[in-house]
């Protein structure tokens, strides 16, 4: 009874949000501040699936400027979760064919978001070309999930290159968010599904790292991630066992 009760709250907040957002967003198409505004909406459906989120703002986030920012991307819960630390004027990057996805698809253009042929290959370079210039131009942060796929369950995957190409391309920092691990966490049947943490890390400066080091500055974001990450899964199984979430 629980599960179908919050099936139905969340297809109804969702569609409400997408339609009343799409017709807002009308008043200034593509303002990459909607993003940030209607990312934060969809993370107020956390309660409805049991989750307490916690955000983390690095100080001084808000004036950190224009920057790549990568997160772990484990599912599709990371909408209500990862979603509530998004900061204006930050866009993301997604697939073309959302664009056909009901009401959210137009939602998601509406707001700014890039979207990209993610299928064809040959275009990957253009990709990373399209997203240096949306910074420069637009003049916007961008965001974007380096392990390229939802790694459900499976720890941090490998990091593809794109967002450290665009990132010493553009000349702008790389800022990494983390997301405790939520794998398998959700269970729409029970009333409390535990804590999430969501933490956003200093800057990390690109300027150190030539075009022939991405992998390196790739590898170094990596490590960063996966040992907060651990770090923030720790604290969650120790006061999730202690009561203190």
């Amino acid at each position: 009874m629980l599960f179908i009760f919050r099936v139905i709250i969340v297809v109804i907040y969702s569609i409400l949000v997408c339609v009343f957002g799409s017709l807002y967003c009308l008043l200034s198409p593509r303002n990459p501040k909607h993003v940030a505004t209607f990312g934060h909406m969809f993370g107020r459906l956390a309660p409805v699936f049991g989750l307490k989120v916690e955000t983390r703002l690095p100080p001084g986030a808000e004036k950190f400027g224009n920057a790549i920012y990568i997160a772990n991307h484990q599912s599709n819960y990371d909408m209500v979760t990862a979603s509530s630390i998004v900061l204006p004027p930050t866009v993301t990057v997604g697939k073309k064919s959302l664009l056909w996805v009901p009401f959210f698809g137009q939602l998601y253009w509406l707001t700014g978001n890039l979207l990209i042929d993610r299928d064809n290959r040959a275009k990957a370079h253009g990709t990373i070309a399209e997203v240096v210039k949306q910074i420069q131009k637009r003049n916007i942060s961008i965001w974007m999930f380096p392990e390229g796929t939802r790694s459900r369950g499976r720890g941090l995957l490998p990091f593809k290159t794109g967002a450290f190409h665009a990132a010493i391309a553009a000349g702008v920092p790389i800022i990494p968010v983390c997301v405790s691990n939520n794998a398998n966490k959700v269970n729409l049947n029970r009333l409390r599904n535990g804590l999430v943490i969501v933490e956003m890390l200093p800057p990390v400066d690109v300027s150190q790292f030539g075009k022939d080091q991405v992998r390196q500055l790739a590898t170094h974001c990596r490590e960063l991630m996966a040992a907060k990450i651990a770090e923030l899964d720790k604290e969650v199984a120790e006061r999730e066992a202690t009561g203190r979430v």
